[in-house]
């Protein structure tokens, strides 16, 4: 039960003093843009005009026989403007800074997507943009920096802590205390304080809203399982909102790294390693030490390894709505593989740990059952990673001959 940004005994809003009257402004422009019955229609006519949705529901009849179980469907949100799901919930702000007045925007981002996103919404817009990037991601996601800049978003390696999310998430929130006047925070998942992890589950939703219609259309019932990997949540919640209400197993995976038992991985709610914490101004499942300090994440995905996850999920964890399991770097990548072979596809490597588990329990199914697994982004993002992963020998000779033109 949600009482005041609380589901459950998660989320909250743990806020310093000079940030109150922000999130008190915030909760009611997003209060009044809910309460508005023709703000959804200008929601969806946006994303219909200009990020492709509804995004289709791909049956794989490739792996679906390769597997001779259950019937498996992909819901393609790598086919948004800007190739992953976080399209959706920008634009949703996008429009809600519009009706603020606010002029400029900032962000956090791990894979680059939602950075991606918010430097494309800003452009349309006609917003200052802000990106903040933990040093390593900014590294391991070159390709999506380059775009951000070209957007003409500014981005700000961030080289505190370890140097991913979690510290890009506290650089925004410094950024936002000094310039909270002019500038609204476009956090990416459904985590940090209320209202944000209401808000993006709200946007997001309209994943899960899409996917019941469709496959309802198209199998004529309900499927069986839905899978989306998890990070902070965003988009598992998006999917699940569809099917909240119906008897349908929903299952979030985290990122297993390099197995749980190594401590190098990001799983909050399938392993011993998290404990329920207040952190970055919300209640929820922190990887974290007795002495409250954040432990060290790992995952082959720069936009799964986050400390944190949604105060949502947690709930729906505790209250058994959900099931959280994880799947290790070698499986992700192996999954990965698959698809692409099998179905001409290529995942996120995000989304490729909710393939992975779905490969895992399709076959236990009956044919008579379908499953939907959210492809929630593209993996063209990952090509470094993805490369280096597969050791691929062509791709080695290219950076070395690209490397060597530029120090000619």
């Amino acid at each position: 039960m949600k009482n005041r940004g609380y589901y459950g005994k998660f989320g909250g809003a743990f806020l310093p003093e000079i940030l109150v009257a922000t999130f008190d402004e915030l909760e009611i422009a997003f209060e009044d843009l809910k309460s508005d019955p023709a703000f959804w229609d200008e929601y969806s006519a946006l994303m219909s005009s200009y990020s492709c949705r509804p995004t289709p529901l791909t049956f794989a009849a490739n792996l679906t026989r390769e597997f001779n179980g259950a019937k498996i469907y992909i819901k393609r949100e790598d086919l948004n403007h800007t190739g992953a799901h976080k399209a959706n919930n920008v634009m949703g702000q996008g429009l809600m800074v519009r009706k603020m007045g606010k002029k400029r925007v900032i962000a956090e981002t791990g894979a680059g997507q939602h950075g991606v996103a918010t430097a494309t919404m800003a452009a349309k817009f006609g917003l200052d943009c802000t990106i903040y990037m933990g040093e390593v991601d900014v590294l391991r996601q070159r390709p999506n920096v380059f775009w951000m800049e070209q957007l003409g978003a500014t981005v700000v390696p961030v080289k505190d802590g370890t140097r991913i999310l979690k510290d890009a998430i506290n650089e925004a929130f410094r950024d936002w205390v000094t310039n909270m006047d002019t500038t609204h925070y476009v956090l990416g998942t459904a985590c940090g304080p209320h209202p944000f992890p209401e808000m993006v589950a709200y946007f997001q939703s309209i994943i899960g809203k899409e996917a019941r219609q469709q496959i309802l259309k198209i199998e004529g019932k309900l499927p069986s399982r839905v899978y989306a990997c998890v990070g902070g949540g965003s988009n598992a919640l998006g999917l699940f909102s569809g099917f909240l209400n119906d008897p349908v197993d929903l299952v979030g995976v985290e990122a297993g790294g390099r197995g749980l038992q190594s401590g190098m991985h990001a799983s909050r709610l399938c392993s011993k390693d998290a404990r329920p914490g207040i952190a970055q101004g919300y209640k929820t499942y922190f990887l974290q030490d007795n002495d409250g300090q954040m432990k060290e994440t790992h995952s082959i995905s720069a936009g799964l390894d986050y400390i944190g996850v949604s105060p949502i999920l947690s709930h729906m964890n505790e209250t058994g709505r959900a099931r959280f399991e994880s799947a290790t770097d070698d499986e992700v990548i192996a999954a990965l593989k698959l698809t692409m072979v099998k179905e001409g596809i290529i995942p996120a490597l995000e989304s490729a740990h909710a393939f992975a588990q779905a490969f895992k329990e399709a076959p236990g199914l009956s044919k008579e059952d379908a499953i939907i697994i959210n492809q929630s982004g593209r993996g063209d993002k990952d090509i470094f990673t993805v490369a280096e992963a597969f050791n691929d020998p062509k791709w080695k000779d290219f950076i070395i001959g690209k490397a060597a033109t530029y120090h000619a």
